[in-house]
């Protein structure tokens, strides 16, 4: 059975921005991070990442800079000894109705079709509402993560955060969940 781990990538794997990351220059990890997936990597895990980048809409950015951030990131994993094996991303706006935007699951779909297993019961590390809403649709564990948006998450008191584990960051997870 193919052992998939779903994270989010604004906030959870780089720092985020309310202003949103708009380069492959503003893309920073998040300390540990790139460590964190390098581990899941060797554990067997397979990495994939949902993330809304609904920038490209905006005109904020591009496809192909968009691009330009994955490939730095998968450069900057392949020096830990890791990658990210899936990633799919959602360009479009909240308002548009589209089922490939979270908190909607149509992206967390798209990898059970690309790797021909059901989700369900798999971890999935968010730091925004719309990350845990969409791992509960599927029948994912979710777990929210401090960074990025994750304090704020926590801060609104949210039903959906009900019994969802909250860990500082991304590598503090993946060390308790290998452990």
């Amino acid at each position: 059975m193919t052992k998939i781990i779903v994270l989010d990538r604004d906030g959870v794997i780089n720092e985020d921005s309310d202003n949103f990351i708009k380069s492959a220059g503003e893309w920073q990890p998040i300390s540990g991070s790139l460590e964190a997936i390098a581990r899941l990597n060797k554990a067997g895990w397979t990495v994939a990442v949902a993330t809304n980048q609904s920038g490209i809409k905006r005109r904020y950015y591009d496809r192909a800079t968009l691009s330009q951030m994955h490939m730095k990131m998968q450069k900057l994993l392949q020096e830990h000894g890791g990658r990210v094996d899936w990633l799919n991303y959602s360009p479009y706006l909240s308002d548009c109705g589209s089922v490939c935007r979270k908190p909607l699951d149509g992206m967390l779909r798209a990898i059970e079709l690309r790797y021909d297993c059901a989700l369900k019961g798999m971890p999935m590390v968010g730091d925004s509402l719309a990350d845990i809403q969409a791992a509960k649709m599927l029948g994912l564990q979710p777990f929210l993560v401090r960074t990025g948006k994750g304090e704020r998450s926590l801060a609104s008191g949210d039903k959906c955060l009900q019994n969802v584990p909250v860990y500082a960051n991304l590598y503090e997870f993946v060390e308790e969940w290998l452990a």
